[in-house]
């Protein structure tokens, strides 16, 4: 097997390669930075490499490697992390120009863990200004490999259009009203969202603190699960980080889905929803009755009025976020990010009470509909695939905005764990994905469904031509 037939490897299949010198890591990172030589300057989805330090990093997993000492399954594995997440001395911008010096002293909690799991980290991955919907007017989008026109999801851009393309074996990304889930439906991965306070947020470039959860973006379910085993778990620096402990998600994944009780809402699933996802949305069903699901019936608590709060709530917490450049640099803002600032800091105390028993309210009724169910299956999307030309007009579009967050922003409003699976494909050939949803910290469960599903379909195993 030579270098070229390796970049599109599951994570945990390089990571066997590796740890059994079949292949070294420094030749699997070598490799990963000819093909980011070759082809990111087209998809423009690092913002930073990092190949000097890369490189040794690859050289040290080697080395201990070839003692014996395998520190787990990302041993040597070469990664890459979205550029809002600290890398003592390299430099982290979060997608904005304000920041585009800025070293960090010290390495953010998930990236010292992925380090102390012995895995390569290639580079940090382009977003959205502060992870926010729009990227920066000064910073050129990352592209979406499957087809240029087609929107590269946001604010994970950079992780989705990396790790679809074959350009790291695995992500980290955000999600904070969906940008874990967007890149990962429109770029073809696997990504999971954690429930909210399973991962620590230290060293991570805030957008709103009680709604932001880092999480993996991969090629597939297990990879995921090997992912969050890592980054997962309690953290001094971050006391709003979960003490439960960090159960194996790769154990007991052959368990299969066959007596779990998945709910489905029809009219939830279909209202607005276009017509691809429809069809992707009955396949996935069909596959999940053939694995045995236990498919019940089920009314999801009316989101439409937890939608409608997410923007202000967003914008309160990312105005407090900023407040240390915002509006002291107010010009160094693009008119995205900047325009939701000034929605959160023109609220009133009253009406932000107002969504905070609302939400209180939703997260109830959300936890009661789990005690009938263990998982919920749900699009990633209202729209399967939009093209760039249709998100540029996002702003003065409420129908497409809905559409877009009617699945997503419900379960960072609820804290809730998630994983997006790819599941089909729009006559121009671009991903469409759906979401199992879980109780909190049940994500093992995401990862053994994952499992299954991806056991049953091969579309995780579909590529982009490069």
């Amino acid at each position: 097997m030579s270098g070229n037939d390796w970049h599109y490897l599951e994570l945990l299949d390089i990571g066997r390669r590796i740890q059994s010198r079949e292949i070294s890591s420094v030749e699997a990172t070598q490799a990963q930075f000819d093909r980011i030589g070759k082809l990111d300057g087209q998809l423009k989805s690092y913002a930073t490499t990092m190949a000097e330090q890369a490189l040794a990093d690859a050289r040290l997993a080697d080395a201990e490697i070839g003692k014996g000492s395998i520190r787990g399954p990302l041993h040597g594995v070469p990664i890459a992390v979205k550029d809002l997440c600290w890398t003592k001395g390299v430099p982290t911008a979060a997608g904005m120009t304000i920041h585009k010096n800025f070293k960090p002293g010290e390495d953010g909690t998930v990236v010292r863990k992925l380090r102390e799991a012995g895995s390569v980290i290639l580079g940090k991955l382009q977003l959205t200004e502060g992870a926010y919907a729009d990227h920066h007017p000064k910073i050129t989008p990352p592209v979406n490999p499957w087809n240029s026109a087609h929107w590269s999801g946001a604010s994970s851009s950079g992780s989705g259009v990396a790790t679809a393309a074959g350009l790291c074996y695995g992500s980290l990304g955000s999600d904070t009203g969906g940008s874990i889930r967007f890149p990962s439906a429109a770029n073809g991965c696997t990504g999971l969202k954690p429930s909210w306070g399973r991962v620590s947020r230290y060293g991570v470039f805030e957008l709103a603190a009680t709604l932001d959860h880092i999480g993996p973006m991969t090629r597939s379910a297990a990879d995921a699960g090997a992912m969050l085993g890592v980054i997962a778990g309690i953290d001094p620096k971050d006391p709003t980080a979960s003490p439960r402990e960090v159960p194996n998600y790769l154990a007991g994944m052959e368990r299969g889905i066959r007596g779990v009780r998945i709910g489905v809402d029809p009219r939830w699933n279909t209202v607005n929803v276009d017509a691809p996802t429809r069809q992707v949305m009955d396949a996935v069903l069909k596959v999940i009755g053939e694995l045995g699901g236990d498919i019940r019936e089920v009314a999801f608590p009316d989101p439409e009025q937890i939608i409608t709060d997410w923007v202000p709530l967003c914008a309160v917490e990312t105005a407090v976020a900023h407040e240390g450049t915002y509006p002291s640099r107010k010009e160094e803002y693009g008119p995205g990010l900047a325009g939701l600032i000034d929605t959160g800091r023109a609220l009133s105390g009253m009406d932000y009470q107002k969504i905070i028993l609302r939400r209180n309210d939703f997260r109830g009724r959300v936890q009661t509909l789990f005690k009938d169910i263990d998982l919920l299956v749900i699009p990633t999307t209202g729209v399967a695939s939009p093209t760039v030309a249709q998100m540029a007009t996002l702003g003065e579009n409420p129908d497409l905005i809905s559409a877009l967050l009617r699945f997503t922003c419900p379960f960072d409003t609820a804290g809730s764990p998630t994983i997006t699976l790819p599941a089909g494909f729009t006559a121009q050939k671009t991903p469409i994905a759906f979401q199992f949803v879980a109780r909190h910290f049940e994500e093992d469960l995401l990862v053994r469904a994952g499992w299954a599903y991806q056991q049953a379909t091969d579309w995780h195993r579909q590529h982009p031509a490069l």
